[in-house]
């Protein structure tokens, strides 16, 4: 394959969801829906959490800042795919193909980082609730979210300042409905083992990591639960860590399929229905999770609607 020009005046093809015309309707109408759903969701959690002092608390804290993730996570895939939908060209210029990736990484990696966090605030709630005033500060909460974005936003320039310096090959259609590193992989004109090790390796850290901190501390949360003589507050720590790992592993399991799998091994059709998973159902269901089965955020609801 010969190599192609990829100045920053190269536009990409994005083939969308489906590559048939009939399904672009459909999908619109469908992707619009869960997409506003996501946008009231999060901007009304958001919304409760600043208003009522009840949640002014570290566990809301963290959940106000996913929900401002979520909504910043979803909007950069599915602004420009119902572009494409309404629009004849599927094209994404170089320079936009380039800021998609590195919002979407520095997104997803915030939101992987995040959860995980949130995990260690329960665990100190329930396990340690002496210290849990000390040890999950206002000081400390803070200092966790500027870690998260600063972590993941540093990753992701560093993949996208080496990615994008790549030859890409003559055909520039991307099989995807927006850019990501999985799926500019078979783009480029050379060698890419050596650099998917090192994608690989930020998955394990960046999502596989947390993940397996969430698993150990929701075990531990849940050993010391039932080593209580209350049955509510049984109930009430099974219910909250339930809803937490139903969100993590949508979450994980998705983004580390896509994430640490050659590109040689990756299906077209099969990472794009992971990808709505991952990027589009996981930021419409999370605040509904974290809210419907939350008597607080029930309780605050109820009192701003007076």
């Amino acid at each position: 394959m010969g190599t192609g020009n990829h100045s920053c005046g190269t536009d990409f093809t994005l083939v969308g969801l489906f590559q048939y015309g009939h399904m672009d309707t459909f999908l619109f109408t469908i992707i619009t829906l869960l997409f506003a759903v996501a946008l009231m969701g999060n901007i009304t959690l958001v919304h409760l959490i600043r208003l009522d002092r009840i949640l002014h608390t570290p566990m809301y804290f963290l959940l106000s800042q996913l929900s401002i993730i979520d909504m910043m996570y979803i909007s950069t895939t599915v602004s420009k795919m119902a572009v494409n939908f309404l629009s004849d060209t599927k094209t994404i210029s170089f320079l936009g193909c380039a800021i998609q990736t590195f919002l979407f990484l520095t997104l997803g990696g915030s939101e992987a980082l995040l959860l995980g966090f949130m995990s260690y605030d329960r665990y100190i709630a329930i396990c340690q609730p002496l210290h849990y005033p000390v040890l999950m500060s206002r000081k400390i909460c803070c200092s966790i979210v500027t870690s998260t974005w600063s972590r993941s936003s540093i990753t992701a320039l560093m993949h996208i300042i080496y990615l994008f310096q790549l030859p890409f090959c003559e055909s520039k259609i991307i099989n995807h409905f927006f850019c990501e590193i999985p799926s500019l992989l078979p783009l480029v004109c050379e060698d890419t083992s050596q650099y998917e090790h090192t994608v690989l390796m930020s998955g394990l850290v960046i999502l596989l990591l947390p993940f397996l901190a969430i698993l150990a501390s929701y075990a531990r949360v849940l050993v010391v639960v039932f080593q209580m003589d209350s049955g509510k507050g049984q109930s009430r720590a099974v219910s909250t860590c339930s809803s937490h790992l139903t969100v993590a592993s949508l979450f994980y399991v998705t983004t580390l399929c896509t994430y640490t799998q050659p590109h040689t091994l990756h299906s077209p059709g099969r990472d794009k229905v992971v990808a709505v998973i991952y990027s589009i159902v996981t930021p419409v269901l999370n605040p509904f999770i974290y809210s419907l089965r939350n008597k607080e955020v029930m309780g605050a609801l109820k009192r701003q609607m007076g």
